[in-house]
């Protein structure tokens, strides 16, 4: 996957999503500042979301269009007041792509409906996520495949056949090496013994494209353990403190982000390759490993056993993997106690 000009491979460092989401409140110089901070985090992307809240939900308090959730910080709350707050005025697009320009950012965004879509077309932006509320919009995956833009989906709530089905949709418009889903669980917070996160390796091998996690965990547990599962995207939300921001009580604060890159970086370089044999920094330790020396004095023409020899660090001697070939062979001439045994000890 390649998304203004950062290539997506296993063979690169995981590509990290800072999503701002309605953690600005409201305010464009928070949103400024949280684009600095996911910067000076290290992140390879910001994201926004993009939608008007008429086009979300009905502006209704029927008990439908209200939050129920007991331990959720959003309850009681009707979903129109929620998307209404954590809009994201279309006034600011421009400066926003201006301010992540100048940062060397990558911006793109979420896309909830179709007037999002042609909105954020004529602002060129480089790629689009399908989020796991939409994902089973068939017709919305259909129209923004149709603009050919790399496309990122996140799989929450959906069941196998449901991303099947969008899967091949958007497989009909873009190339695969365009394509990535993402696991996800769509509870806030999500709860590390329900991320699951083993599906990361069967995504892999059902999809064949770039497979990732939206982490709504606490902390950088899951997303380390995805990127050692091969995932590729790591999408976290990032708030500036966890005071505010209607986000911010399941978002990463800019410090607990640098942390994340830092940390999944670190666990994709050691994942490395498949080697076998010792590596650069271990070749001044196979001197270190066991070889064959003589236990006590042995006189010439008398057979070597366990009786009369060792396997003793470091490798000075015979390698201790041959001491079958050595074993019951008969010494060449008289050996003191302690010494390193040779081949030219041994008879032939």
């Amino acid at each position: 996957m390649n998304i203004s000009k950062r290539i997506i491979s296993k063979t690169n460092k995981p590509f990290i999503i800072a999503e701002i989401s309605g953690n600005h409140d409201g305010s464009f110089l928070k949103a400024k500042k949280l684009i600095n901070a996911a910067t000076w985090a290290g992140v390879d992307a910001v994201k926004l979301q993009t939608f008007k809240p008429e086009l979300m939900t009905l502006d209704s308090t029927k008990k439908e269009f209200i939050v129920n959730h007991k331990n959720s910080r959003w309850s009681k709350k009707s979903l129109f007041s929620l998307f209404k707050k954590s809009y994201t005025p279309w006034e600011w697009y421009p400066k926003l792509q201006k301010h992540c320009k100048e940062k060397k950012i990558i911006l793109f965004s979420s896309v909830f409906d179709l007037k999002s879509l042609e909105f954020l077309e004529n602002l060129n932006f480089p790629a689009y996520k399908i989020a796991s509320f939409e994902n089973n919009d068939f017709n919305l995956i259909k129209e923004i495949s149709k603009k050919k833009q790399p496309i990122i989906m996140s799989t929450g709530m959906a069941k196998l056949d449901e991303i099947i089905k969008g899967f091949n949709i958007i497989k009909k418009y873009l190339p695969i090496e365009n394509i990535a889903l993402l696991k996800c669980t769509s509870s806030y917070p999500a709860q590390l013994n329900e991320s699951d996160l083993n599906t990361i390796v069967d995504m892999k091998k059902r999809f064949k494209c770039q497979i990732g996690l939206s982490d709504h965990t606490i902390g950088t547990l899951a997303s380390v353990a995805a990127v050692s599962l091969g995932a590729t995207i790591i999408e976290k939300h990032i708030c500036l403190d966890k005071k505010t921001g209607i986000d911010s009580f399941f978002s990463a604060t800019p410090k607990e982000m640098k942390k994340l890159v830092n940390e999944t970086k670190n666990c994709w370089e050691s994942l490395g390759k498949i080697f076998y044999g010792p590596s650069k920094s271990e070749k001044n330790s196979v001197k270190n490993r066991r070889s064959l020396f003589t236990l006590k004095n042995i006189k010439k023409n008398e057979k070597f056993t366990w009786k009369n020899i060792i396997s003793l660090r470091p490798v000075i001697g015979i390698d201790s993997q041959f001491c079958n070939k050595v074993i019951n062979k008969i010494s060449k001439k008289n050996i003191t106690k302690d010494q390193a045994i040779k081949w030219n000890m041994i008879k032939n």
